[in-house]
């Protein structure tokens, strides 16, 4: 065991965001921590690696054990150049091989003792070179670098010229580099382009070493991932397998959880109807047994309803009117900036209902195109044409159409003057913005806030062609399955560009790849490009089962008809015992209010004048309501004996 996680607890202003979390990590695992925005992920990272002291609980890391730690946004400034950068981890390797060319000068002016003394330190010195890499760390760091998508001639920037995104990813390098231990990474992905990612997915499967990873990429989870460690509502639940072992199991655990619950509430609600009839039943018996079923009752312990979760967005996507057939017509498109060109004589089109992706590497263009569609900036040549009664509903990702110093509120109402204070209240709960929420400055919000507030902007836009630019950054993993659901029943237009994967296998009837400066298109979703393009990445072969034979088919079929018929047999033997006990039992009900009546009128007839002074006619009654009453303890235990069949 590398990594124990015990029983911690950490509360802000008197919030609990986690409670007695528990998990281990062994020496190889490959483990995600997932959860929604806001449960405590990144928290508990800090508190693994000593950034943050929990309320209670202990972190212990093995003996002899060290972590490297990469946080969201990690920025690496400085005047080196990123190559330089990065060599800094294998300093002690330069300082050795330059201790190892001193021996070198050394031994051709000594000899005899002296000689064999410095031979010998110049075999240790070498052994230790090569041990620790010292013959391939330059061919390692340049491997590095270029997963991470640096091209060669970018590795002599300097790091004060790179961009945040750039800087994190010469962060990640620099910590792959280490070759700690445990890698801890919050969010790797957010700063890499699709080629990068399917890097550091092989590089990591094959790390020999620990690592935990906080990621909303699923796909990515899916590749990874060994163990999933969810955290909900302050708790931890340990999974085995990757994401979607995990999503499978947790449904599994949740619809357990419902059964559960609704059968105990049934129970309850049965054993009531019970004690209550059984107290209607007005005899000492009777009531002696009510009571019994009574204490019984109050020592079960109560499960509590799953808490259906609020943290859902409710987004539906409907256009106000519908476009033509010819949404969008593109000829010979080119941009460049200084010393940089991006694409060339790009042509395409999109038909009404398509959803359309674009991917490529990062700085090939793909949110220059989108910009140039919605007119935020001008091609350098080539013309562009929307179709009839086509309107536009754009997701920038770097929200510039949202205004900083507007609230929630007003950023609604401004765009949207028709709609009254409630149904702009309501537009936003419907985005988990409610209460004194609604008051909240813009420029005070974090990356998935923002990314609501413009997914609510765009629901109300009623578009019928929607351009989005990394719609799913900063939304965690329920949120994007909830836009890839309200997408997928949009009857509009879609064209996107995307770096998540498993959002684009979902939404994309038609994938648009931009490289080496102009497009490659591919009529499928993910799945598909990678099957037309398996050089890019791993093909899951798991969907890939050959057909089955005639024969085999017709087995399968005839064993599906049989099992249906079987079940068949099984539903109607059921169906007719339960009537059976239903009959049983309204008979025994009936019998039992005969006897009561008829027990009442016993004791009417037997007090009159004329009877009580005639013994024998007495005698005769009293009989009668002994017999009865012993019959209505039989009925009673037969009557709770039905109920319990029943039940079941």
């Amino acid at each position: 065991m590398i990594l124990s996680v015990s029983n911690i607890s950490k509360s802000f202003s008197e919030k609990i965001i986690l409670e007695n979390i528990s998990f281990h990590l062994e020496d190889y695992d490959k483990a995600a921590l997932v959860g929604i925005n806001g449960v405590g992920k990144t928290t508990l990272l800090r508190i693994i690696v000593g950034e943050m002291a929990p309320d209670e609980g202990l972190v212990t890391y093995a003996k002899g054990k060290n972590y490297g730690y990469l946080a969201q946004n990690t920025e690496i400034s400085g005047d080196a150049t990123i190559y330089d950068t990065l060599l800094q981890v294998k300093e002690h390797l330069l300082v050795l091989e330059q201790e190892i060319r001193k021996v070198e000068k050394q031994m051709k002016y000594v000899e005899g003792a002296d000689l064999e003394a410095l031979m010998n330190q110049y075999a240790n010195m070498t052994h230790q070179f090569e041990m620790e890499g010292g013959y391939q760390y330059q061919s390692e760091l340049v491997g590095v670098l270029k997963g991470l998508g640096f091209l060669e001639e970018e590795f002599n920037k300097p790091m004060s010229t790179l961009s945040g995104g750039q800087k994190t990813r010469v962060a990640l390098g620099k910590l792959l580099l280490t070759k700690p231990d445990l890698i801890i990474l919050d969010e790797p992905t957010n700063h890499l382009d699709m080629g990068a990612i399917s890097w550091l997915e092989t590089y990591l499967l094959n790390y020999k070493g620990a690592v935990l990873i906080v990621s909303h990429d699923r796909y990515f989870l899916d590749k990874i991932a060994s163990k999933v460690i969810e955290l909900d509502q302050g708790k931890s639940t340990v999974f085995t397998g990757n994401y979607s072992d995990y999503a499978v199991k947790k449904e599994q655990i949740r619809v357990a959880r419902l059964n559960a619950y609704l059968k105990q509430q049934q129970e309850i609600k049965h054993q009531e109807e019970v004690i209550e009839k059984l107290k209607s039943f007005n005899r000492e018996k009777s009531i002696k047994r009510a009571e019994s079923r009574e204490k019984m009752l109050n020592k079960i312990e109560v499960l509590e309803k799953p808490t259906e979760t609020n943290s859902e967005m409710k987004i539906q996507l409907t256009p106000r009117i519908v476009s033509g057939n010819d949404v969008l017509q593109v000829e010979g498109l080119s941009k460049a900036f200084p010393n940089h060109p991006l694409f060339s004589d790009l042509s395409f089109e999109i038909k009404r209902g398509e959803h359309v992706a674009i991917i490529g590497d990062n700085g090939t263009g793909k949110t220059t195109i989108l910009k140039i569609i919605n007119q935020i900036i001008d091609a350098d040549a080539g013309s562009m044409r929307l179709g009839t009664n086509v309107t536009i509903g754009y997701y920038d990702q770097e929200h510039h159409v949202l205004h900083g110093d507007k609230t929630l509120f007003e950023e609604i109402s401004d765009e949207y003057p028709n709609l009254n204070n409630t149904q702009i209240r309501n537009t936003l709960a419907a985005f988990l913005f409610t209460g004194d929420d609604v008051f909240k400055k813009i420029s005070t919000l974090s990356g998935g806030e923002r990314g609501r507030v413009s997914l609510a902007k765009l629901m109300l836009s009623e578009s019928n062609f929607l351009i989005l630019d990394e719609p799913t950054n900063h939304l965690d993993i329920m949120s994007r399955e909830i836009l890839e659901t309200a997408l997928n029943h949009y009857e509009g237009t879609v064209l996107y560009v995307s770096h998540d994967r498993y959002f684009i296998n979902r939404t994309a009837t038609r994938i648009l790849e931009l490289s080496g400066q102009t497009f490659t298109n591919y009529l499928g979703n993910y799945d598909y490009y990678l099957e037309k393009k398996p050089q890019i990445g791993m093909i899951d072969s798991s969907s890939a089962f050959p057909p089955a034979t005639a024969s085999v088919a017709n087995e399968m079929t005839k064993e599906v008809v049989t099992d249906k018929n079987a079940e068949w047999k099984q539903r109607k033997a059921q169906q007719a015992a339960i009537r059976k006990l239903e009959r049983e039992l309204a008979k025994t009900e009936e019998r039992i209010s005969y006897i009561e009546e008829r027990t009442s009128k016993i004791d009417n007839e037997m007090a009159l004048p004329e009877i009580c002074s005639n013994s024998v006619k007495l005698q005769e009654l009293q009989k009668e309501k002994d017999s009865l009453e012993e019959e209505m303890m039989i009925l009673m235990e037969r009557w709770e004996e039905l109920s319990e069949e029943l039940r079941k």
